[in-house]
Parts: structure tokens; sequence; C-alpha cells
């Protein structure tokens, strides 16, 4: 018997661009299939409403999610180069969440090369490279330059994230991912303010990496880490990197923290070319649905989420196709896949 939840959550729910839609149907249907009581306001952002409404990041959207004071979007389109700034950047912004969270764990029989892994990024989110202070130096636009700022402050407030999270979630590492060697001030202050939150939890082991070196002690031996804490840009590489040792972004969950709000979305893009297809892979969304979940303190309902997406992808009989190529299962869509957790939610 699947749980009656007892408490009614209120979200605003954001189906993104591209193949959103279909992987956030996924998600509901399986959260609403669980017994929780959500209240989805759905409402969207990004290309998909640009031509209806002039501009990507409508002010009910922002509205809604101050209101409700929890979002889950899908992916949401950013051009390269030219056109509209990043929505999910802008989401961020204006809603302080200024820790980025991504936790990346292997999926017994699918991740085959790196079964051991067991992580989690946590990115600060308002500074660095991504701070968008940013311009063309000259006339002619043939050289720009991109000012990265790190404020003791906020990296203060990143680093104790970090170590409470640890507490939390018992995790008994934390490695400080910089490049303090070569950009010796703005690195430099985030490592040194990153230490001294440190020796307030001596019951946290910590270490520091390097960034470039951070990549190939990810390849090499992922399983001896456990929480990384790092920087906008640099967060935002490794987690990519990470997501591909255990099998790919289709199967990595995320969310932005701030101390009123939290927004939660899965890592991957809007994979134009599978969109409207029922194609893709519905993991990252649902266990970002998980995430949510436990936000909300609805833990039980989140674990048994979450065994439910385990079992299904790394022993199911029928996945979808990025999975069914790693090993040997029937090809289903993104909706049916949604059918099979929610099928093994009730095993």
């Amino acid at each position: 018997m699947l749980y009656e939840g007892l408490f009614l959550h209120h979200v605003t729910l954001i189906p993104g661009d591209g193949i959103g839609p279909e992987v956030m149907a996924a998600m509901k249907r399986v959260i609403d299939a669980s017994g929780v009581k959500i209240d989805w306001e759905i409402l969207n952002a990004g290309a998909s409403v640009y031509k209806e409404k002039g501009t990507y990041l409508p002010d009910d959207v922002i509205e809604s999610i101050k209101r409700n004071k929890v979002g889950i979007k899908g992916p949401i389109t950013t051009p390269f180069g030219k056109g509209f700034k990043s929505v999910n950047v802008a989401l961020r912004k204006i809603l302080r969440c200024y820790a980025i969270v991504r936790p990346v764990k292997s999926f017994p029989n699918v991740s085959l090369k790196y079964p051991n892994v067991d992580l989690v990024i946590i990115r600060e989110a308002t500074e660095e490279l991504y701070s968008g202070v940013e311009h063309f130096v000259d006339e002619g636009h043939t050289a720009a330059e991109t000012i990265a700022i790190v404020t003791k402050k906020a990296s203060e407030r990143i680093a104790k994230f970090a170590y409470e999270y640890a507490l939390k979630h018992n995790r008994k590492k934390v490695t400080i991912v910089h490049k303090a060697n070569v950009m010796k001030a703005t690195m430099g202050l985030f490592r040194d303010v990153a230490f001294s939150v440190a020796e307030k939890y001596p019951q946290i082991e910590t270490n520091e990496r390097v960034v470039d070196n951070m990549a190939q002690q990810l390849v090499l031996v992922p399983k001896e880490y456990d929480i990384l804490l790092t920087t906008n840009l640099f967060g935002d590489i490794l987690s990519d990197l990470a997501a591909g040792l255990i099998g790919g972004l289709g199967l990595t969950p995320g969310a932005n923290i701030g101390d009123k709000y939290a927004l939660f979305e899965p890592v991957h893009g809007s994979a134009p070319d599978i969109a409207g297809q029922n194609k893709a892979n519905p993991t990252a969304a649902i266990l970002t649905g998980v995430m949510m979940l436990r936000h909300l303190g609805e833990n039980k309902v989140a674990d048994r989420i979450e065994r439910a997406t385990y079992k299904v992808v790394s022993y199911g009989p029928k996945v979808t196709f990025d999975i069914a190529r790693i090993r040997k299962a029937e090809t289903i869509g993104t909706q049916e896949m949604a059918e099979e957790i929610i099928k093994a939610m009730s095993d």
C-alpha cells in the first residue's frame, strides 16, 4: 500500500523546453502515484513562452516560486554566444539560491566502469566567472573579458552549507576544489575561507585538490571522494564529468538551495533532437523529484521512489534506449519508464 500523504505541499512546476515537458510529466506521474499530496502550480519559462509573453522568464513564474517556496523545473534552452542570457542563472540570482547540489551515485548493472561512485558536488552559484560581469573591450568586438568575482561572504556561506550537508547526510569528507596555485586572489580567497570554515567541523575530514587534478582523480579513483566543495564554473564542469562516470546526465539530479527558496532541476539539457518523441530517460527528473521530497520532509516516500527507480534502471526488463544500449533490455519510452517505476514502488 502506498503512502497517503498527511500534508498538502504547494510546488511550482516549470516543464521547460525540449524534452522538459516529457520528463517532468513522468516525474509528476511517479510522485502523484506515491500518495504524497502536492498542489502543482504549472507555469513555464524559456523559449517556449517567449512568443506569447515576450520574455523568457515571466514574472508569474518568479512570483509562484516565491509564494510556494519550492519549485521544480525541466531543462531550459540557453543559446550559444548570442540571444537571451541563461534563465537558470537568472532564477538562481533572483531566488538567491546560492548552493547547487548535484549527487552522483552509481547504478548497479549500468555504471559498469565505475560501480562505486557515491559523491556530491556542492557548487557556489552566485559568483566567480558566472557573475555576468563581462564586456567587449574594443569597438570591433575582437576582444572580450569576463570578471570573476569571489567574496568572503559567499565563500563562507557555501562552505558552511557543505559541512552542514555532510553532517545531515552522514558524509565523512569534504574536498575543497580550487585553482589557487594560479588564480591566487580569487581562488586563494575561496580556498582560505573554506579551510577556515572547516576548522569548525573537526569531525569531518577535509582535503583539497587543484581543479585539473580533481578531474583526473575523478576518472582514476572516484570512490575516494565524498563531497566536492567548489566554485561556480568548476562545479559546472566537474558535474558533467562525474555524471559521465555513472552513465550520463540522464541519470543525474540536481537542486538549487537558498535560505528562503529551493529550485530543483535535472542536470541534463533540453535535447531538442529527441524532443516530443517519448525517448528521453526520465530518471534524472524523477531523482530530482526525490531530492525535492526530502526537502519537503517526505523522506519515506523519497526512499521508496529512489529504490524503485534504481531497481528499474539497474535490473528492469524494460528501460529507455540509453540504458538499453548499456545492458540487455527492451527499449520503452519516457512515459512507459515512469509506469515501470510506479509498478516497482508497489513491489
